[in-house]
């Protein structure tokens, strides 16, 4: 029996770039936003990040931002999809849903009174509790397949989508809704700070000159579908997960392997899983996090693998890191660009780098190849690939 593809009825997509599709879609071709100092949180770092301010009809949902991002995004891709609560009440349903910052206390005081050895207040154990994204969308409409919220750094997303394209495969659900959520907050952004991989500009993937990161938040959700389930419902497909590879380097707790071993690794697979060629991928959304480390790695790796032909960008100069919700954001972009025949440039790109053997693009590019590929890396050595397919 062949490989079932794993088709994608609808998304959701919030970020800097666009709150919707439609405002993401059109947020993606037009110049990118720009980073400013955090207005949601006090700090008193004067670090630029990508923050969605407010958002439309949002009603306090229990377990912080986070979860209202996700709410958001999934009730978009779910109205894409043609589906309805009643349509999802008691179906074999899959729930798998990245993050980070969900699965954090997220809470300075809480902290800080631990630390004193003071009673630390028990709100922040009570949202945490209820910050389990998947089991929220579980909840919310009587789901009846697994529920899996995944929290592998800032591979979360892609993570998500790759296990429960998985799960179509294996037969285990016929629907399945996946992605990933993050919000921006006090806690990582001290976190990244202290690493000294923030940027106090605006980031520059993949430059000579990039000096670090900056910050986002945002939340992307995909319905992925059978196609047996697809036909029963009468719902067309315009885009399939094709393929998905998985590695750890194993190497070091922030750093990727120097030789990129691990991100190789899982890019052949996904080309392998789709049975793809490199030839076949019309361009890569890259990780490209503005970092000296990561975009050394990533840019030689996606060299080796591609060649001098090699098509890539990075979208994080439009969004910051979004953290768990990049790759789920990364991937629909990668579909927003391949309905659009058009790659977008690599923003902030300016001055080439002799340790980056094939330079990002620096305009737009049009395309009429079917399949593109989204890369996420993460600290504790963790890679994804996901291949995706343009249905003609």
């Amino acid at each position: 029996m062949g490989v079932i593809p794993v088709g994608v009825s609808g998304f959701g997509a919030v970020s800097a770039v666009g709150v919707g599709v439609e405002a993401t879609r059109a947020g993606l071709f037009a110049p990118p936003p720009r980073p400013a100092l955090p207005r949601r949180f006090g700090t008193v770092l004067e670090l630029p990040v990508f923050e969605i301010a407010s958002l439309p009809g949002t009603p306090g949902i229990a377990g912080g931002f986070t979860m209202e991002l996700l709410r958001l995004a999934l009730d978009e891709a779910l109205r894409e999809a043609g589906l309805t609560e009643e349509e999802l009440a008691g179906k074999r349903v899959g729930v798998c849903i990245g993050t980070t910052v969900a699965c954090q206390l997220n809470n300075i005081p809480f902290y800080a009174d631990l630390r004193a050895g003071r009673a630390a207040p028990r709100e922040a154990f009570r949202s945490y509790v209820k910050g389990d994204p998947a089991e929220w969308v579980r909840r919310r409409y009587r789901l009846e397949g697994p529920a899996l919220t995944v929290s592998n750094a800032c591979t979360s997303g892609a993570d998500a989508v790759g296990i429960a394209s998985l799960w179509i495969r294996e037969g285990v659900c016929d629907l399945a809704i996946a992605g990933g959520a993050d919000e921006l907050n006090q806690v990582p952004l001290d976190g990244f700070h202290a690493l000294g991989v923030c940027s106090a500009e605006p980031c520059r993937p993949f430059d000579a000159d990039r000096s670090g990161l900056n910050l986002g938040e945002g939340a992307g959700v995909v319905i992925l579908e059978s196609p047996g389930s697809a036909k029963r419902r009468g719902i067309g497909r315009k885009f399939i997960v094709g393929g998905f590879g998985k590695s750890a380097d194993a190497y070091h707790i922030t750093q990727p392997h120097p030789e990129g071993i691990g991100l190789e690794r899982a890019v052949r697979q996904a080309l392998e899983s789709a049975g793809l060629t490199p030839a076949r991928i019309a361009f890569v959304n890259a990780h490209g996090t503005g970092t000296p480390a990561n975009d050394r790695v990533e840019a030689q790796t996606l060299a080796r693998v591609f060649g001098p032909e090699l098509k890539y960008m990075s979208t994080k100069s439009m969004t910051g890191h979004t953290l768990g919700a990049a790759g789920a954001l990364e991937f629909i972009f990668c579909c927003l660009m391949l309905e659009a025949r058009r790659a977008v440039k690599n923003h902030g790109y300016r001055t080439p780098s002799e340790e980056i053997p094939v330079p990002p693009l620096t305009e737009d590019f049009a395309t009429d190849g079917a399949w593109a590929l989204s890369t996420s890396l993460a600290f504790g050595g963790s890679n994804t690939a996901l291949a995706v397919g343009r249905i003609p």
